[in-house]
């Protein structure tokens, strides 16, 4: 299938009410807010390369402990052939998931979970045009990244700035710890202004060429951060669903263009809304 490739819903995959599930928000407890009124001043450390993982880094600890329900997320292409990325707490467990092609329709999907990650990969019956992939890189401290998506099921946008590792701790299903890239909120533009941004989840966040450098997969309410899986565990995530990402395309993605960006990603679903349904 080309890189142009749509999405084809059969009528006996069309579902209705799945915006209204999209409401749910997702499945992660990490609080979500929205971001400062004034971007955050750079750290004094910005320009310099981030240090790789240590055990001295922050922990943040995220519960999914409780029965799977029904929620909303985001999800994004990586190959035309209907393959898809997503974080992992937003398909985990769902009896049922659906890529949203349109109101109230959508085409059934199917889950691999990653074992080592906070990632999932999604295949459905066609695709869209794939978001490229960053190469395995340092990244530097005061760095920008964007993460296009889905809150509350709206259409929306985060711009923000990397400002440390972290590491994630998830307690309840699927135990795990992961080192993760914090990041700072700077702006974001939702449609409907939706007081907290759930259902960012599995949004890409992409650097200034438009580039996927990791999966949107909580944030901090109280501490007004994004949490990103790092460029590593993408490209690790990737390897091992066999998937072979482009790094080629994208464009230039700054704090004034943001916005449009996204929405022309949405419009070609190459960034789309993600429906789990526990039962």
């Amino acid at each position: 299938m080309t890189g142009e490739a749509r999405l084809r819903p059969p009528d006996w995959l069309v579902y209705a009410g799945v915006v209204v599930a999209l409401a749910v928000g997702a499945l992660i407890t990490t609080r979500l807010s929205a971001p400062p009124k004034r971007p955050a001043p750079l750290p004094e450390s910005a320009g310099v390369p981030l240090a790789p993982p240590s055990k001295f880094d922050p922990d943040v600890v995220v519960d999914v402990s409780g029965q799977p329900r029904s929620g909303g997320g985001t999800a994004f292409s990586v190959d035309p052939r209907g393959v898809w990325l997503t974080a992992r707490h937003v398909v985990e467990g769902c009896a049922r998931i659906v890529i949203i092609v349109g109101p109230g329709r959508g085409v059934a999907a199917s889950v691999r979970i990653d074992p080592a990650a906070e990632t999932a990969i999604l295949t459905t019956d066609g695709g869209a045009p794939a978001l490229p992939v960053a190469p395995r890189r340092v990244l530097m401290r005061g760095a920008i990244a964007f993460s296009p998506g889905f809150p509350r099921g709206r259409s929306g946008e985060t711009a923000s700035r990397l400002v440390r590792r972290e590491t994630l701790i998830v307690r309840g299903r699927g135990q795990r710890r992961e080192p993760v890239l914090a990041w700072t909120q700077l702006k974001s533009r939702v449609i409907g202004g939706p007081r907290t941004l759930a259902g960012l989840s599995g949004a890409p966040a992409l650097d200034s060429r438009g580039r996927v450098v990791g999966v949107t997969i909580a944030q901090s309410r109280r501490r007004r951060l994004i949490y990103v899986t790092t460029p590593t565990s993408l490209r690790d995530a990737l390897s091992r669903a066999g998937v072979s990402p482009r790094s080629d395309g994208g464009g230039p993605i700054t704090l004034d263009n943001y916005h449009g960006v996204g929405a022309a990603l949405r419009r070609r679903l190459s960034i789309a809304r993600v429906a789990c349904f526990a039962h």
